[in-house]
């Protein structure tokens, strides 16, 4: 279980949604319109202060000003990879460390959030899971990842047009924080994020799996699988064994039923354990008549790990072996190599750092 969060003084104004603003007028005896203004100040205009506001009477600011905060992220540190992409590491209220990295493409700039402080879910291969989980973020400290980000590219007039929930944590381990942010990103009197526009990346944890299916939204599922059996995968991933790899399948085949919409698999290459010809023909077998797509990982070194990259040619062997079964694969490009951008990376050293 996540400790528990340690509040700020005040609550955090992100925290909230439209429809919830619009009800806290109401209680403290403001009309409801005045939430949307209120939204517009946040997202549109996004400024730092309630005095800022400054078609919002001088009352309402005063009363904004003593019940809430704005999120406070404190910019530990900074890198700009070469290909353009930018990694924060922030500090919290409570001196926990999140990362958020923006990414530049050729069709637009999308931003990876992250929704836990550490996490619990255990994959061997990954920097995140080091020194377990901290505690869940609110839904505001994950809004704010992104008003911030918004904010740095305000300067140069480009804007955050895609969100992948694929930072560090476990997205569905904390759901309804998860799930009031995507509300507040895609609200049209917000940010006004597409929904079609936003991935949102689990480990599996079935349960929620099957009430994101009933949300009916446009938002992109994909879920990280990295094996093609539930005995590898338990290696792997000790969540496994919590959530069985077939009843991790049957969650998702009723989400295509339900939504129509089609499922990401992220499979992590990892030289020697899970890369082999034969592990690509399983992984084709399971997947057949799934609306789905396989986008293959290089595993990224991590010094607290053994694990080495699949050889270039074993990739696209990978791949090959995946499409000539009617799978359709791709090999995610890779960003910020140069930064230590893969997940959880910055905020191990930082942790290191500072336990010396």
């Amino acid at each position: 279980m996540a400790k528990k969060i340690i509040p700020p003084e005040k609550p955090a104004i992100y925290d909230y949604t439209l429809e919830e603003l619009q009800q806290w007028m109401k209680d403290n005896g403001e009309p409801a319109f005045r939430a949307g203004q209120l939204f517009d100040w946040l997202y549109v205009k996004r400024v730092r202060s309630f005095e800022e506001m400054s078609n919002l009477p001088k009352s309402l600011r005063d009363k904004l000003e003593s019940h809430f905060g704005f999120v406070t992220l404190t910019e530990i540190t900074k890198f700009e990879s070469k290909d353009g992409t930018v990694k924060f590491l922030f500090n919290l209220h409570d001196n926990h460390a999140i990362e958020t990295v923006v990414m530049r493409h050729n069709y637009g700039n999308s931003i990876c959030v992250t929704t836990q402080v550490g996490c619990r879910v255990g994959c061997t291969f990954c920097a995140s899971t080091l020194g377990g989980l901290k505690r869940d973020l609110t839904a505001g400290e994950i809004v704010a990842q992104v008003v911030w980000a918004q904010q740095l590219l305000d300067a140069t007039n480009e804007r955050i047009s895609s969100i992948v929930i694929m930072g560090i944590g476990e997205p569905f381990e904390n759901y309804d924080a998860t799930m009031n942010f995507l509300r507040i990103m895609i609200h049209e009197k917000g940010l006004n994020i597409g929904q079609r526009h936003i991935t949102v990346s689990t480990s599996g944890i079935v349960p929620n799996i099957y009430r994101f299916a009933d949300e009916n939204t446009q938002i992109n599922l994909a879920i990280s699988i990295h094996a093609p059996n539930d005995a590898l995968r338990s290696k792997l991933m000790p969540v496994n064994r919590r959530f069985p790899f077939n009843d991790v399948m049957e969650s998702l085949r009723y989400y295509i039923a339900k939504t129509g919409r089609r499922i990401t698999f992220e499979y992590a290459l990892i030289g020697g354990v899970n890369d082999r010809p034969e592990h690509a023909e399983e992984l084709a077998q399971v997947l057949q008549g799934m609306l789905c797509h396989v986008n293959l990982i290089p595993v990224n070194h991590v010094p607290e790990r053994n694990y080495v990259r699949t050889p270039r040619d074993d990739i696209f062997e990978f791949q090959r072996i995946l499409e000539r079964n009617k799978i359709n694969a791709t090999i995610r490009r890779e960003q910020g190599h140069d930064i230590a951008a893969a997940c959880g990376q910055l905020r191990a050293k930082h942790m290191e750092s500072t336990a010396r």
